[in-house]
């Protein structure tokens, strides 16, 4: 990913198999059927994550539909070491890539055992120096979300991995599930680009294709969206997820957004030769010239169709001898004018 290649859409299925590893599977499953490149889960114990009367943020706690601490939402959300092979097994014979994102450090431990190929970190890490260090001393490649941060917690969270072999990329992301557009602030892109020169990515939590579309305009390498079976599911995450058709239509608008970038170089490309002979203009008689007459301005115009000698060249024509008569409203050609005045 990064390399010029297409953009690398990554399915965050996360915690949206609820706990069932069925469901996770039929997520990988529709992960490589919509066109992902990667499914991504999520690997935690939940005691490391939150305290016994941690609460749930407000979005959660709809999404779940009753009220409960969030350790007691996450342990039910666990993949035991067992379903994430049977899982990253899964994904590479589908022909997507495994992902997930460890929450303390033991997780990253099993991930790297496990023989991901990179280690991605929510938001919620940026500033858990701790867990970030920890990562870093693997010397995988890490993709990093920069949700709730600051430019200075960004540049401090990127300084962790400053000497060490990890290649870090960031990501653009605003941490509200859905996020309303008016809250997406898509020029971070820019910002993270001019100011870390590392590659960028965005973290999609708006509901649609219309960020994504932008982000690529903007020259993400990476996109990330939630993936689930069913928005009416109930879970913390599938509210603000893409079901499997809305996804399957992301990843098209991305990939048809990403056929208008082009190359950058300004130049006719083939579809307009035909129209640009039609549309273009060429250097015409405004009135019928005698052999002999030393053009002037006033003898020419330009007119379409473009096949005869360009308007640019008009003063170049200026001051020249008509070599033959020319009759009203005909092309000019270099076999009707004399070389010299």
């Amino acid at each position: 990913m990064c390399s010029g290649a297409p953009i690398f859409v990554i399915a965050e299925a996360g915690v949206n198999h609820n706990g069932d590893i069925e469901t996770a599977h039929r997520l990988v499953d529709t992960a490589a059927k919509v066109g992902a490149d990667a499914v991504k889960f999520q690997t935690f114990t939940a005691d490391r994550i939150a305290t016994h009367s941690s609460p749930l943020a407000d979005y959660q706690r709809e999404g779940v539909g009753f009220e409960e601490t969030m350790q007691e939402m996450l342990s039910e959300l666990v993949l035991s070491p067992e379903a994430h092979r049977e899982l990253k097994a899964h994904a590479e014979e589908a022909g997507v890539v495994f992902l997930s994102s460890p929450f303390d450090e033991d997780s990253a431990d099993f991930l790297a055992e496990l023989g991901v190929s990179a280690i991605k970190l929510g938001s919620g890490e940026l500033t858990n120096t701790p867990l970030l260090r920890h990562v870093a001393a693997k010397g995988l490649p890490v993709i990093l979300s920069t949700g709730m941060g600051t430019l200075e917690e960004v540049r401090e969270a990127v300084r962790v991995f400053a000497g060490t072999r990890s290649q870090v990329a960031l990501m653009h992301c605003t941490s509200s599930y859905p996020t309303p557009p008016q809250d997406a602030n898509m020029r971070v892109i820019r910002t993270l680009m001019d100011r870390f020169a590392l590659p960028v990515g965005y973290s999609d939590h708006t509901e649609g294709h219309v960020a994504a579309v932008a982000a690529t305009a903007l020259g993400v390498c990476i996109l990330e969206k939630h993936l689930t079976l069913d928005r009416t599911m109930k879970g913390p995450d599938h509210r603000a997820s893409a079901d499997p058709d809305s996804f399957a239509d992301y990843v098209e608008k991305v990939r048809e957004a990403e056929r208008c970038m082009g190359s950058g170089e300004k130049q006719p490309v083939m579809a307009e030769f035909a129209v640009m002979s039609a549309s273009r203009k060429s250097i015409v008689a405004a009135r019928d010239i005698s052999k002999g007459s030393v053009l002037t301005s006033e003898m020419l115009t330009a007119k379409r169709p473009g096949t005869g000698i360009s308007p640019a060249k008009m003063n170049e024509i200026i001051g020249r001898r008509a070599s033959v008569d020319i009759p009203e409203d005909t092309l000019i050609s270099e076999s009707m004018i004399d070389t010299d005045a």
